[in-house]
């Protein structure tokens, strides 16, 4: 059980990471690569990717990889709805039809 909990930590840090590394890159549109990898968004960011890789190591020591990596696409499907929401990102027909797959996928993979 604490290796799916750590497997959903690792998710949720990484989809964290995503968003504050998106947030990172709206407020300098045009800025330098050294000013951006030096915004706090960004080194926060980083640090959340980090997290969820050493939680996804847990994770790994039980759950087969073949389960355990598409399990982290549910992040899809919740990053495309914050990218929306937050960020203002187009979110179409063809788009939420493909992140429905996804989630689907998602369910019968880890249910299996």
């Amino acid at each position: 059980m604490i290796h799916w909990i750590a497997l959903s930590a690792a998710i949720c840090s990484s989809l964290i990471g995503q968003v504050l590394l998106k947030a990172g890159a709206e407020s300098l549109n045009g800025a330098g690569f050294v000013e951006q990898v030096l915004r706090w968004q960004t080194l926060l960011g980083l640090c959340f990717y980090g997290s969820g890789a050493m939680l996804y190591i847990v994770a790994l020591r039980k759950i087969p990889m073949s389960v355990a990596l598409p399990c982290t696409a549910a992040s899809y499907v919740v990053i495309a709805a914050i990218g929306w929401w937050f960020f203002g990102e187009a979110l179409g027909t063809q788009k939420i039809l493909a992140i429905a797959l996804i989630a689907a996928g998602v369910i019968a993979l880890a249910s299996a």
